[in-house]
This record gives structure tokens, C-alpha cells and sequence, in this order.
């Protein structure tokens, strides 16, 4: 048996990878919502704590990620949130995240669209949430 947790029994196309890139006309399906919150669920915390001293745009994951888990945000956008959320979070990445100085430009300019789309729903207390998090992980906001 795998160590790998299963990709949501609803996510049954030919050649589905859980591992890979989804295509973003799927994004708001309940299936790859779904699986789009629990790979943010496994992977955010994580990767945020190891990498926010060195991207810029640490602030805008964090507040995207409180406003997806706030109750008064639309599904339709918290859906775009966590497909977003969810390509920071996945290993293979278009440019790795190894790269030095490269390396997190293709997550930020997933963020960039991603709050050009849906950045109005994030309210002062999401950003206000996410500079307290940058402030007790010692990285400021």
C-alpha cells in the first residue's frame, strides 16, 4: 500500500495525476476542489514556514489562504483561491522553486492572476490575518 494519500474517488478521467498541474478549466469542479484543499491542507504550512523570508509575496499567499477559509468568501472564488494555493504547494512546478532568484516567479505570477481575478474578496482582516502570521514567524508583512 502507498504512503501517498488517494486522489479523491470522484477524480476518475483517463491519465489523472494528483501529482501534476490541473488543467484550469477544472479548477471549480467539486472533485479537484476537493483535492485542491487537501493538498493546500497537507502542503501550505509547510512551505510557507520554509520559504517566506525569501519570496515577496508571502503576505498575498497567506491572506489568500485565510480568505479561502473564511466562510463568507464565494465558493467560485475560494475554488480559484485553492487552485492557486495548490500550485505554490505542489513539488513539480513549471520553474523549480530551487532555482535561486527564479525559482518562485512562476508561483508569483499565478498570484499575480489569481488576485487580478478574484482580489477583491480579500478583505482587510485577511491581509490584517496574514501580517499577524509574517509577524510571529519573525519575517514581518
Amino acid at each position: 500500500m502507498s504512503a501517498e494519500p488517494k486522489a479523491s474517488p470522484d477524480v476518475n478521467s483517463p491519465g489523472f495525476d494528483p501529482r501534476k498541474a490541473i488543467d484550469p478549466s477544472r479548477a471549480l469542479t467539486p472533485a479537484v476542489v476537493r483535492l485542491n484543499e487537501q493538498r493546500v491542507a497537507r502542503g501550505f504550512w509547510p512551505k510557507i514556514r520554509k520559504v517566506a523570508a525569501r519570496i515577496p509575496f508571502a503576505g498575498d499567499a497567506i491572506a489568500v489562504w485565510c480568505c479561502a477559509r473564511d466562510a463568507e468568501t464565494p465558493t467560485a472564488v475560494k475554488g480559484m483561491m485553492l487552485a492557486g494555493l495548490a500550485y505554490f504547494v505542489l513539488p513539480a512546478d513549471a520553474i523549480p522553486d530551487v532555482l535561486a532568484g527564479i525559482g518562485f516567479t512562476d508561483d508569483a505570477a499565478v498570484f499575480a492572476a489569481l488576485l487580478a481575478m478574484v482580489g477583491r474578496h480579500l478583505k482587510p482582516r485577511h491581509r490584517a490575518e496574514a501580517r499577524a502570521i509574517l509577524d510571529r514567524m519573525g519575517r514581518g508583512g
